[in-house]
């Protein structure tokens, strides 16, 4: 029994990384509509806390502890408007391919924040699976061109790498959080409070159908689908072996933007991007042979 509820865990960690491997390239079809990246970004965080909160209603899960709100409240800032916002402004500059490539510096802010925040060790042993996810950004960095997307520029570089920063605060801002309360609840918390940040800085306009279509999708297939998909699978799974199969995000995200945009990397960023799913499976692999005390909780959007 335990070896088939790890193959249906991975099968649902596999989803989960095809659901969120698509964002960058269904949000790129809905900024081709004219859609603003910062409307994307909003309607995303209000239809999934739509769907959040529906779920929790259905579910009949405990309302948010009381002392956790502020804390739901910010991640919703940080971790979801700014997320948002970043990735997709990523997208639009230098293409999905670099945008999700420089999303995955995620475990280098965790690993610093874990050691600043927390208090976590970040001796040789633990810092060392990290330098592949560096030396894979750098590569990145000093690539000369992306195929299709023209040039790596600094906003691109600028909105990736932050896009990781915030990325990371599922982990460093969201572990207390959902080791307390239903997901469900903290997601829908998180998303309105986000959805609602993002206002100021949206202009709102007509939307095309296959805009529309888009941001649907966004929503229920990549948001609340891919949350669902990565709960049930760490059900099923040891966190370590869920991060394993999750590292293969980038790699769907990859071949998607070759597949609907032509996005083809240079050969120094595709170096590069082999390079940051390297350290984020050495990372995984490091913590299934370390102990509870090592377990790593997933940050993602």
């Amino acid at each position: 029994m335990r070896v088939r509820a790890e193959i249906v865990g991975r099968w649902f960690m596999v989803l989960a990384a095809l659901q969120w491997g698509l964002i960058g390239v269904v949000g790129r079809v809905a900024m081709a509509e004219s859609i603003a990246p910062s409307a994307v970004a909003f309607w995303r965080a209000a239809l999934g806390a739509l769907w959040f909160g529906l779920h929790a209603w259905l579910s009949q899960a405990a309302p948010l502890r009381p002392e956790d709100r502020l804390r739901a409240m910010s991640l919703g800032v940080g971790g979801v408007a700014l997320m948002y916002l970043a990735y997709l402004n990523s997208v639009q500059e230098g293409g999905v391919a670099i945008a999700s490539i420089l999303l995955y510096s995620a475990p280098l802010w965790v690993a610093v924040g874990g050691w600043l925040g927390w208090g976590e060790p970040l001796g040789f042993g633990a810092a060392l699976p990290l330098a592949p996810t560096l030396l894979g950004v750098v590569l990145v960095a000093m690539a000369p061109g992306v195929g299709g997307v023209s040039h790596l520029n600094g906003r691109a570089l600028g909105w990736g790498l932050l896009s990781g920063l915030t990325y990371a605060l599922y982990y460093l801002m969201g572990r207390p959080l959902f080791a307390r309360n239903a997901p469900s609840r903290v997601l829908a918390w998180s998303l309105a409070v986000g959805a609602v940040a993002l206002v100021p800085f949206t202009t709102f306009g007509a939307v095309s159908v296959r805009g529309g279509a888009a941001l649907v999708f966004l929503s229920v297939f990549c948001t609340f689908g891919a949350y669902l998909s990565y709960a049930h699978g760490l059900q099923r799974l040891h966190p370590a072996q869920a991060a394993t199969t999750a590292a293969l995000e980038p790699v769907v995200a990859l071949l998607s933007a070759y597949a609907f945009w032509g996005e083809v990397l240079t050969p120094w960023a595709l170096l590069g991007a082999l390079t940051v799913v390297a350290g984020v499976l050495w990372s995984a692999r490091r913590a299934a042979t370390s102990g509870p005390g090592m377990e790593p909780a997933s940050p993602h959007v």
